[in-house]
């Protein structure tokens, strides 16, 4: 079973889902998000952990680690999930969070990384999947797939070919870490 947080539209949560993998529990930092619908209406059991809503990160991620942790899932999943997870959260499942990442790590880590690949003028940019550490996308790589820049790209076309990679690989990473094909140094004592 899984534990997936997704804080926006979910076409990565629906990737896993339309792949049939074992989605416990679907969270987000936002309610009403389009990828909470996704997960209803597949029958997923939902929770929305809005910061306004606590006194901190810290306390939010507490709160939404008990309510991912009652639903025992082998591996939290990082579906297009933006914010920075906290340490006491990391630790509550080490060397089992997975993230999508739309670049080639470790080229162009955080929120804006489209945006960075087209500024800079390179030709390839691709997705990752990466195991998460408390640095910001530094986490052991899973799968790396690169994508094209085309002449005339902007964010949202280059974002749409990258979205068609991600849809691949984040499946694919999630299942062979289900069937003990994959582990990750992270957290290991």
């Amino acid at each position: 079973m899984i534990g997936v947080l997704v804080s926006g539209e979910g076409t990565n949560l629906q990737a896993l889902i339309d792949a049939g993998l074992p989605i416990a529990a679907v969270a987000s930092n936002h309610a009403g998000v389009r990828a909470l619908e996704r997960a209803e209406a597949a029958g997923i059991a939902t929770g929305a952990f809005e910061l306004d809503d606590y006194a901190d990160r810290e306390m939010r991620d507490a709160a939404m680690g008990d309510w991912i942790e009652a639903h025992r899932p082998q591996l939290v999943v990082l579906a297009g999930y933006m914010q920075l997870l906290t340490t006491p959260f990391l630790e509550r499942f080490p060397g089992r969070i997975l993230n999508i990442h739309p670049s080639l790590l470790p080229a162009f880590p955080g929120a804006h990384a489209v945006e960075d690949a087209l500024a800079h003028g390179v030709k390839v940019t691709g997705a990752t999947v990466h195991f998460v550490d408390e640095g910001i996308d530094t986490g052991p790589i899973v799968l790396q797939e690169a994508v094209e820049i085309r002449e005339g790209d902007t964010p949202k076309t280059l974002h749409a070919r990258i979205q068609a990679v991600e849809h691949r690989l984040l499946p694919a990473a999630v299942r062979l870490f289900l069937e003990g094909k994959l582990s990750s140094p992270v957290g290991a004592a």
